[in-house]
């Protein structure tokens, strides 16, 4: 509910600050006191329009300030903290605006800058302005649709098909996208299965090129290695004159010093460390020897291999690693599309599947919207009887979604509040048809029926009881009273009958002070409020008798509580 409101050089209102209970208010005053310009403010606050015709004379700016406190559970609690203008257990909003005639506007939620358009967002769920040139909530089809829910009590059902309908076209948007993928892959599953076999028939082996290169130059000068091969095992063995001969003749003179002193010893160590691998070194180029032989065969076979490795290298990234590298890659996209098809199937079933449980809940959800549409225009045509309006029609029409749409995110249904407010002309849409009075009186007879559903915690009716009187006026006070008690209802009037069932009464007066004028506003007294209604009856000169009626107005309103 709407706690405070403080508003600083708005129109004729220099400072104000008031504070509100719960239930169901009413403002009075004299004509051109101020009393909409309380409505104008909170309008201001939650996103209407502002203008610099706002701003008192002789000052620049407007300052604008409004204080909220909600239950815990009420939804604009978690829209707040979603967008971090609220933490988790905050039930309080403040909201300020302040409006300047440089045009550099400020708006100000729970004390941070905000975009107007946020204020907009919130203001819709807030609070609910109903007056002769506002334009209402209820009045867009969304809001219709989800009246007649929040009147049928169909939000579980609605919920089920939501997340049906939620799953639905998440996997129709999946489905889109692998097909999608599918489509452009086989438009190159050729050539990726070509490249991928070109690879995979080359057998190629990972190093396998720098082998090559080594064993190729062996064949190319075989003949060569081989006679040095020969020249080198023969230094090493040939006859006396060999390298192994004469380690071994060192050997005998170094065994006969040896003899003699004792301290020769380790140059007989060393030449014996030197003839082992001296031996093992003319083994290996023996057998090297042997091997080394001219083979055109291999070397053909060789130079057609590196061939064949350089033009796959060139061809697929320039090196056998980057070929191996794609060759693998290749591998796990033929095996990614393999997938995809088999994943395509499961979703083609899975969309087939859900399409059908989206429409069997959108049939139990229209089924159920027609019934309760039937229940709302009777309802609300007995409130409109009651408010003096038996010759007008009122319907809620269900029909399908227009354009050929099947399902949308709240079903496939179309719901429209449709009047006529004079015999024999057809109904037509609510927003299109309705004057300014009637429209209060329908809102007022909508908001009656669904006060227990509508969770807009602040409703306000400015001068919703124009053009009435009398019996008429006593039912819509008593019915703005009844609403107090699921909302808290603001209310301009000027009917006593109105004015006499409010659970507080504020006094909006003006005063002229150094040729200026200023508007104030306070609660009254009971005393006080019984003297305000009996001025609402009689108008200028307030008599006795006027003042026994407005006593007895009062009174009989305690006594029905």
């Amino acid at each position: 509910m709407l706690t405070e409101l403080r508003i600083s050089n708005f129109g004729v209102i220099e400072q104000l600050a008031v504070r509100f209970d719960s239930g169901f208010i009413v403002f009075t005053g004299e004509t051109g006191a101020g009393k909409s310009l309380l409505i104008d403010a909170v309008t201001l606050l939650v996103g209407g329009r502002a203008s610099t015709d706002h701003i008192r004379t002789h000052t620049d700016e407007a300052d604008l300030e409004a204080a909220f406190v909600l239950s815990l559970d009420h939804p604009i609690l978690h829209f707040l903290q979603a967008k971090g203008f609220a933490r988790a257990g905050e039930t309080d909003i403040l909201i300020r605006r302040v409006i300047s005639r440089t045009g550099r506007n400020r708006t100000y939620l729970n004390g941070n800058l905000c975009p107007v358009h946020l204020l907009e967002e919130l203001g819709g769920a807030l609070v609910d302005v109903h007056g002769q040139h506002e334009q209402q909530s209820l009045l867009s089809s969304s809001a219709q649709l989800e009246a007649l829910d929040a009147f049928g009590r169909l939000h579980s059902l609605r919920r089920d098909y939501q997340a049906a309908y939620k799953t639905w076209r998440e996997q129709m948007a999946e489905l889109d996208t692998i097909t999608d993928q599918i489509t452009r892959r086989r438009e190159r599953e050729d050539l990726l299965r070509f490249q991928f076999q070109e690879i995979a028939d080359a057998g190629v082996e990972a190093g396998e090129d720098a082998r090559l290169d080594q064993e190729r130059p062996r064949l190319m000068h075989s003949q060569q290695l081989g006679e040095l091969a020969d020249q080198l095992h023969e230094l090493l063995y040939a006859g006396d004159a060999g390298i192994l001969s004469l380690v071994a003749s060192a050997r005998k003179v170094l065994s006969k010093m040896n003899a003699v002193d004792a301290t020769t010893a380790g140059w007989m160590r060393i030449v014996d460390d030197a003839a082992i691998p001296l031996r093992d070194l003319a083994d290996q180029i023996r057998q090297y020897r042997d091997r080394v032989e001219a083979n055109p065969g291999r070397l053909m076979e060789i130079e057609q291999r590196l061939d064949r490795l350089h033009r796959l290298a060139k061809k697929y990234g320039g090196s056998l690693e980057a070929m191996l590298a794609l060759q693998e890659s290749l591998r796990l996209q033929l095996a990614q599309l393999d997938t995809a098809e088999t994943r395509l199937q499961a979703l083609v079933r899975a969309v087939e599947y859900g399409a059908h449980g989206v429409h069997e809940l959108a049939g139990r959800l229209s089924r159920k919207r027609l019934q309760a549409a039937k229940n709302l225009t009777i309802q609300v045509t007995k409130e409109l009887a009651a408010l003096r309006m038996d010759r007008t029609r009122f319907s809620v029409e269900v029909s399908p979604l227009p354009g050929g749409t099947t399902c949308s995110q709240t079903g496939q249904d179309a719901v429209a509040f449709m009047f006529s407010a004079n015999p024999g002309e057809p109904p037509k849409p609510l927003a299109r048809v309705v004057s300014g009075g009637e429209l209060s009186r329908v809102m007022l007879a909508l908001k009656t029926i669904l006060a227990e559903n509508d969770q807009v915690p602040v409703l306000i009716f400015d001068e919703v009881d124009a053009g009435v009187g009398g019996a008429v006026a006593e039912v819509m006070g008593a019915r703005l009273r009844d609403l107090g008690r699921h909302h808290q209802v603001l209310c301009v009037t000027h009917l006593p009958q109105v004015g006499s069932q409010a659970h507080a009464h504020y006094l909006v007066e003006k005063e002229v002070r150094q040729k200026r004028t200023l508007t104030h506003v306070r609660l009254l007294t009971p005393s006080e409020r019984n003297e305000e209604v009996a001025r609402m009856l009689a108008g200028v000169t307030v008599t006795k008798s006027a003042r026994a009626a407005a006593a007895e107005m009062v009174a009989a309103v305690k006594d029905k509580q």
